[in-house]
């Protein structure tokens, strides 16, 4: 069983499947939804094994799809709920049935339990996946559910409520001869008392809600004082966030790695460890980067971490899939955290290196059906990474919320062994009533170069616009030398940026790259622009090809550029007629070109806002339609003398909706370096004037918008285009 397992999973990454599910939107609905997926785990499905019939997932946005797409897969019939705001989401079109159980807030919806049971017995559902957040880890919603005769899928309320209270599961572990970190396990009753008990222990000290998660209640404490002030603002925070202010006070283990184990127990006492998943990467004790497995444990510490939390879910009788989380500090030792009883955010990844749809085997599990596998069947195959693409600025606090309407979303899925779990599309909204993640973007390779590399492509050619997303942190933190040597630890962020995000600051290579390939563009365009209809089009200015002089404006530097007509003859595509162009480089430099016979920059034609740029390191350039380039080459003179002999690149085109794509070579500068990587050209439509700009723009990056000057352009009607 464990070689074919891991034959299996090796095999399945070679060739990734993809699924186009077309799924008919529920009745108010007119139209048909499109899903594209790339699923990793290769566990069957036996079509003679009994299950459930309808299926409600109690929850929404990706984890909904996630669930929906399993059941679909099991022939299992699904219902979503929804409130009045998700009547179009994805998850609503990707379900069988669908009902609304309330207005935009959560405690009138997602949290509303009369209405959930009402949903569930109007569509006779027979069981109900929560999902995580919202009502996962609620006790009183599993007692309600077994009180209809309606299946939880997840553990029993006794595990729920063992581990969901911080003491209660504290002392189980205890019991369970299971590491925990010194602290007082008690509730501590006042400020006075949550002194006493931190010199007890000594500083510093966390102290945290008993009924908390999420990195919501929780402060650190090093003195006295802010033990006082922990202690107001952490119960504070528990009452509002949970309904319960009881903290606990326990020993802050100091800069160390976040590491979890999944477990998965049925009811017939089997549990497995399913292996590690780092997640140290953290912004407010809440994660953004996870890998599995880990860079720092061995096989020792491994098998260690996995039987004790085995132990734990014995000690319980618990039944589901679950993650036992544990602090690690350098030396290896690791304390017992906390259990979540539900699906975790970062299950994937886990999924990626085992083979294993978690899903499935949480369904199966709750139909009563036994573990199929043993411990020494399951592998660890290769490296997965994820990470969390979130609507959220990265430059405040590494990341606060943003909302508004995605209006372009590209997932990267063109790109080798990729997955992305998401629950929206073009036109969604991100709401300021719900979690502002976009999506999960996972990336596997045979080890962890491959898998990091892998995520690089892909985090630069996401394409997402319409709000702020924190694609330029991720991108950095994936390349940054203490990841890439796997030296992490909670403190990660604050340690690399103390002073906060700044973007990616350009090399002089990558400077002097940016350049030429700026410069040559421009003068493609100008060139582009006197060809109409095969005969050349009335300028206002003669281009001189043999030596042109622009004045190219890179951040707060600006660098002469001579462009001449020595070079390659290369193909593109033309600008559209408002003349937009974007340069999309690697994140932060603000870009725009000037010909020496054009007026200065004007800051009043910087128009697009920080929610619309797009940050990879790949070159984006927007253009619409068709035309032939003469030759060009830039050189940068007088500090850079080298020519821009040939340009070749990866297009798409957009039209109704359809991407396209077309290979073209390279761009290469010589003779001492050379510009890889694919490059996209790509429409963008400018909806805002009707009469077309007389001057190309360029926008860079995460950067300002530019614009590109020339007084040789000359304007003509859009009907009179081609």
């Amino acid at each position: 069983m464990a070689a074919s397992l891991r034959q299996v999973v090796a095999g399945s990454w070679r060739q990734p499947e993809r699924h186009l599910l077309a799924l008919q939107c529920a009745a108010r609905h007119s139209r048909w939804c499109l899903i594209t997926s790339r699923t990793f785990y290769t566990a069957e499905y036996d079509p003679n094994e009994k299950t459930f019939e309808k299926l409600l997932i109690a929850n929404r946005g990706e984890i909904a799809c996630r669930v929906i797409k399993t059941c679909k897969k099991m022939g299992i019939k699904t219902v979503a709920i929804h409130s009045d705001v998700d009547s179009s989401a994805v998850h609503v079109k990707m379900a069988d049935e669908a009902v609304c159980v309330g207005p935009a807030p959560t405690s009138k919806s997602y949290l509303n339990m009369d209405a959930i049971m009402e949903a569930i017995k109007k569509t006779r559902a027979q069981a109900v996946h929560p999902g995580y957040g919202f009502l996962s880890e609620n006790k009183e919603f599993a007692r309600r559910l077994a009180s209809e005769g309606v299946t939880f899928i997840g553990p029993d309320t006794h595990a729920i409520q063992a581990m969901g209270d911080k003491i209660e599961s504290k002392l189980l572990a205890k019991n369970a001869k299971v590491n925990t970190i010194p602290g007082f396990d008690g509730v501590v009753k006042d400020a006075d008392e949550a002194v006493r008990i931190a010199r007890e222990i000594g500083y510093p000290v966390m102290i945290k809600a008993s009924a908390g998660g999420g990195g919501k209640g929780m402060r650190i404490a090093w003195d006295d004082e802010e033990t006082r002030e922990g202690f107001r603002f952490s119960s504070q925070e528990a009452a509002s966030s949970f309904g319960d202010d009881r903290l606990l006070i326990e020993k802050f283990i100091d800069n160390p790695r976040h590491i979890e184990i999944q477990v998965l127990a049925d009811k017939h006492d089997n549990a497995l460890w399913l292996n590690e998943r780092e997640c140290s990467i953290q912004r407010r004790n809440q994660k953004v980067v996870e890998e599995a497995p880990s860079t720092f444990l061995d096989a020792e510490t491994r098998r260690a971490m996995g039987e004790q939390a085995v132990a734990l879910a014995k000690a319980v009788k618990y039944s589901s899939a679950g993650t036992v989380e544990f602090l690690v500090d350098t030396k290896k030792n690791f304390y017992f955290l906390e259990m979540n009883t539900r699906l975790q955010v970062e299950h994937p990844i886990t999924e990626c290196i085992t083979g294993l749809d978690l899903v499935q085997e949480m369904i199966r599990v709750a139909k009563g059906y036994p573990l199929r596998h043993k411990q020494a069947d399951i592998p660890i195959n290769g490296w997965a990474v994820e990470c969390r693409v979130y609507a959220e600025d990265p430059y405040k606090s590494f990341g606060l919320p943003s909302i508004g309407r995605l209006s372009q979303y590209q997932e990267p899925l063109h790109v080798s062994n990729v997955r992305v779990d998401s629950g929206i599309q073009e036109g969604s909204d991100i709401s300021i009533y719900y979690d502002p993640m976009i999506s999960k973007l996972i990336t596997y390779g045979s080890d962890r170069a491959e898998a990091l590399q892998r995520m690089e492509e892909a985090l630069d050619n996401y394409v997402i616009r319409g709000v702020t997303h924190n694609i330029a942190l991720l991108r950095e933190v994936i390349i940054h030398p203490r990841f890439v040597r796997g030296d992490v630890s909670t403190k990660f962020l604050p340690d690399v940026y103390p002073d906060g995000f700044q973007g990616h600051k350009l090399t002089d290579l990558e400077k002097r790259e940016l350049l030429a390939i700026a410069a040559s563009l421009y003068m493609a365009e100008q060139l582009r622009s006197q060809q109409f209809l095969g005969s050349p089009r009335i300028s206002l200015a003669k281009l001189d090809l043999n030596n042109r002089e622009l004045s190219v404006q890179l951040g707060d530097g600006t660098y002469s550029v001579t462009v001449s007509n020595n070079g390659s003859t290369f193909s593109c595509l033309s600008r559209d007629a408002a003349g937009n162009i974007s340069i999309q480089f690697l994140g932060t430099v603000p870009l725009s070109i000037v010909s020496s016979t054009c007026v200065p920059l004007m800051k009043s034609w910087l128009g697009l806002q920080r929610k619309d740029w797009i940050c990879p390191k790949q070159l984006l350039l927007i253009f619409f339609g068709a035309g032939q380039m003469n030759k060009a080459v830039a050189q940068l003179s007088p500090s850079f003398p080298f020519n821009f002999q040939a340009f070749k690149v990866n297009f798409r085109t957009v039209v109704d909706e359809q991407c396209y794509t077309t290979p073209f070579p390279n761009p290469t500068i010589s003779p001492t370096t050379s510009f890889t990587g694919s490059t996209i050209w790509r429409f963008k439509q400018n909806q805002t004037n009707k009469k077309p700009t007389p001057s190309p723009k360029i926008f860079h990056g995460t950067g300002p918008t530019a614009e590109v000057l020339s007084s040789a352009c000359s304007y003509l009607p859009p009907s009179k285009q081609r």
